[in-house]
């Protein structure tokens, strides 16, 4: 059927929703079971990784979570309604963060400088909130041309070697088009 005709007045298609379905009971909310057995490959188990979660279900806990938010002072924030970073209990969330320089001066000219740039502003926000670039766990990478990936991942080797926390990479247009790169990074602290 012609799309045309699928969204026409006149179409006997009336709605996605079929005659089986109107016609079933609902039998209430659905429930969990008893938890499927988890296969783990062995080496993953015993390999030496403090981020391995043991259970991920929060068993009914509703206990309230502490939050916190870390400014870095710009006027950007007030007027955009959001924070630098914001803590919630063990987790620290820092938001995408371009190579702003002090003074609004213009950024380096190269996507490695930037990255690096933007790290240090990172880092100084995951130290205000309690933690440190040891504590990352989660790293997004935008960047305005797939050319600056070996430069951006470059610096972010350099910042997170030893922590090789999950990275994703993606190219997108940024608010300034100074700017090359902006990352934005989350953080979980040891209980």
């Amino acid at each position: 059927m012609p799309s045309s005709t699928a969204t026409s007045t006149d179409s006997p298609l009336r709605s996605f929703v079929t005659e089986a379905q109107r016609s079933s009971r609902s039998r209430g909310p659905c429930t969990a079971g008893s938890p499927s057995a988890r296969t783990t490959p062995a080496a993953a188990v015993r390999a030496p990784h403090r981020s391995i979660v043991r259970s991920t279900s929060t068993a009914g806990d509703t206990r309230e979570v502490e939050r916190r938010i870390v400014s870095s002072g710009s006027a950007f924030e007030e007027r955009g309604g959001y924070s630098r970073a914001v803590v919630a209990g063990s987790r620290i969330f820092v938001a995408g963060t371009a190579p702003i320089m002090p003074g609004d001066a213009d950024p380096p000219p190269d996507a490695y400088r930037q990255a690096r740039r933007c790290l240090e502003i990172v880092s100084a926000a995951l130290r205000e909130a309690g933690g440190g670039l040891e504590h990352v766990v989660r790293t997004r990478l935008l960047m305005t041309d797939v050319s600056y990936a070996a430069d951006v991942l470059r610096a972010h080797a350099e910042a997170f070697a030893a922590v090789r926390p999950a990275c994703t990479g993606v190219v997108v247009g940024l608010l300034d088009p100074r700017w090359l790169v902006e990352i934005e990074v989350d953080a979980v602290l040891p209980e």
